[in-house]
């Protein structure tokens, strides 16, 4: 008898870990599936605000399973409101039809299984459920179509612990017991999270703590504790359903699209922001260059300015619009990983903020655009005006060495004692000048006016050409003068027809050569224009004292003093004190408290005053000079009529 206790021992040590497998292990597996898939059930059925505390007795209605399956599925699915065994066999029923309806195999699984709480049954009715709305729907790059989700969940796993010095994934069960499984995957979509350093020395427990809870911080529900794990070999059913939604917690790349590995995220994240500073620095430097209003005054400068803007409106802006949609598409590849909280996105590097900074590009485009345009038609117009100036002034040369050329011919012929005859042509020429010297001061002040860059130029070739004619006249006015004075004969004969004249009561009528000669006599061969009085503030102020020369009315030479005897003294005494003013000079008028601006027009308004003045003084010196000489001729008659009449024959 003792011996045979002995061996009955012995056959139990040897037998023991069998035993366990076989009678208490499927135990301790059914608790941690039923409180994985208890987990599980509730994840889901919290969204239309229900929950499940014993999984056994709690589908046993039907209810819950039904909802179970609609919150899965989205779809609406009927059901018996009764309690009644009937109702709730009924209800199971409509589940189990559902799922046979989408493909799933029910491996004998009746609806009293369930109704009656079948602990087996029910378990695997769960993980069926589980299988076809989970795991079922895992894709994996690199997957061919014979493998089975489970396959494709471990594919998975070992992409995503690739690299991982020490950890390899195998199976769902002993694999996973130290936890460094878990916090390779979760290191691999968050390394900000976990310190691979610290998980390599720390115990299963304290790695599976530390899993689990970073993986609930990331939305992922605890289905599994440290304990259920740190056996000799875990659950593969509530392993593989806690990795499964480790999968749905992480981003992936659509299957079949674009979108970025977990191992390209920092090297794209780097790419975006490159692509934004530069983006953002190029607007910035561009939106600087756009707000500037200071243009050259330079018509072919500006125009070439106004060119250089619509050469980067149409050249430069198409690319920059790409780069942007470029930045735009990225941003939305790593949108998912800024959701799930890998990146942070910094302030200011959002697509918004790019359009934002966008538009105020394309405001200050639109600005500059609007303030170039008028202003290159203006100095278009600017330039119209001053080729018009170059234009005339050529004509208005040419006609001068024309004038020249004939006063010249006329020079030559006095000299030789013939009568004069290009007179009428030369004052044509002159006449013409002045019309066109009075246009170019109108041109010329509205050139100065608009700040036109060659201004000064045209101011001095116009004031040049004035002196010019003003040089001329003068010639004409002593080559001229020295044919128009009397001959002998010609007084004789006007000396006869005045002394007739005086007989006959004062006739009005003389003899016809008397009266050409002697209308030629006080006419003025050549009026004195009035051009200088024409010259505006703007001009003017640019003219130097020098350059415009006190204009002092010519006389015919030997006129006046043929017959200045016999006028009263006092009246000769008036007409040598006539004094011209000359023009104030621009040194004489500067003042610490007047700008330069101010200066200058004092000075304007000075020389233009001076302008009207010697207008006024020259009509004024002509009548003067026409009455002493007719009063000088009738002195001078008078006495040869008297000397006649008394005197010997």
């Amino acid at each position: 008898m003792a011996v045979k206790t002995y061996l009955l021992n012995i056959s139990f040590l040897f037998y023991q870990p069998y035993l366990y497998i076989y009678f208490f292990l499927p135990d301790e597996r059914d608790k941690v599936q039923k409180k994985t898939f208890t987990k599980w059930i509730n994840q889901h059925l919290m969204k239309v605000r229900k929950h499940v505390n014993d999984l056994y007795e709690d589908l046993r209605d039907g209810h819950n399973l039904i909802s179970l399956l609609e919150v899965l599925s989205g779809d609406t699915l009927p059901r018996e409101k009764g309690r009644m065994r009937f109702h709730r066999l009924q209800n199971v029923q409509i589940a189990l039809d559902y799922l046979k309806r989408r493909q799933v195999k029910l491996v004998n699984i009746r609806n009293d299984d369930i109704t009656d709480g079948n602990p087996k049954l029910t378990l695997g009715l769960i993980w069926t459920i589980i299988l076809h709305f989970q795991i079922s729907d895992i894709h994996v790059t690199g997957e061919s179509e014979d493998m089975s989700a489970k396959e494709r969940l471990l594919l998975w796993t070992q992409q995503a612990t690739e690299g991982y010095a020490g950890i390899r994934c195998e199976n769902f069960t002993t694999c996973w017991r130290d936890g460094k499984l878990f916090n390779a995957i979760i290191h691999k979509y968050r390394p900000d999270l976990i310190d691979m350093n610290t998980v390599a020395v720390q115990s299963n427990l304290a790695n599976l703590e530390h899993a689990f809870y970073v993986a609930e911080k990331i939305g992922v529900i605890r289905l599994l504790d440290p304990e259920d794990v740190d056996v000799s070999s875990p659950d593969e059913k509530s392993v593989i359903t806690y990795v499964s939604s480790l999968y749905d917690a992480f981003p992936k790349v659509p299957e079949g699209g674009e979108g970025i590995g977990a191992n390209d995220v920092e090297v794209k994240w780097i790419e975006y922001q490159n692509m934004v500073n530069y983006l953002i620095q190029w607007i910035r430097h561009h939106v600087t260059t756009m707000s500037e209003r200071t243009f050259p005054n330079n018509p072919v400068e500006l125009k070439a300015l106004y060119n250089q803007y619509l050469q980067f409106k149409e050249t430069e802006i198409p690319p920059k619009e790409t780069e942007k949609s470029k930045i735009k598409r990225l941003y939305k590849l790593l949108e998912i990983w800024i959701e799930f909280g890998r990146i942070k996105l910094l302030q200011g590097y959002h697509p918004n903020d790019i359009e934002k900074e966008w538009g105020k590009l394309i405001i200050a485009m639109l600005e500059r655009e609007k303030a170039l345009r008028p202003e290159v038609e203006r100095l278009e117009m600017l330039q119209q005006i001053a080729n018009r100036v170059q234009r005339d002034s050529v004509i208005c040369e040419d006609k001068l060495i024309l004038a020249r050329n004939a006063l010249q011919s006329d020079s030559k012929r006095l000299e030789s004692g013939v009568q004069f005859q290009n007179e009428a042509e030369i004052a044509g020429y002159i006449l013409e000048c002045e019309n066109l010297l009075r246009q170019h001061v109108i041109d010329v002040q509205i050139l100065i006016d608009g700040k036109y860059y060659q201004a000064d130029q045209l101011v001095q070739r116009v004031a040049k050409l004035r002196d010019e004619i003003m040089a001329l006249r003068n010639e004409c006015s002593s080559v001229y003068s020295k044919g128009r004075i009397l001959t002998t004969e010609q007084t004789k004969l006007m000396i006869s027809g005045i002394t007739q004249s005086l007989n006959s009561g004062f006739a009005q009528t003389l003899h016809p050569s008397l009266t050409s000669g002697l209308t030629q006599s006080l006419t003025p061969s050549l009026t004195s224009s009035s051009m200088t009085s024409g010259l505006s503030s703007g001009m003017t102020s640019r003219l130097t004292p020098s350059v415009t020369p006190a204009y002092t009315p010519g006389f015919p030479s030997g006129l006046v003093p043929n017959f200045s005897s016999g006028v009263e003294p006092n009246s000769l005494q008036t007409l040598k004190l006539m004094q011209i003013r000359k023009p104030l000079l621009k040194s004489s008028l500067l003042d610490q408290n007047l700008t330069e601006e101010e200066i200058n027009m004092k000075f304007v308004q000075d020389l233009l005053n001076w302008v009207d003045e010697m207008q006024v003084k020259k009509c004024l010196l002509y009548l003067s000079v026409s009455v002493f000489i007719v009063i000088n001729f009738f002195f001078k008659l008078s006495i040869l009529l008297f000397e006649g009449t008394t005197g010997p024959h």
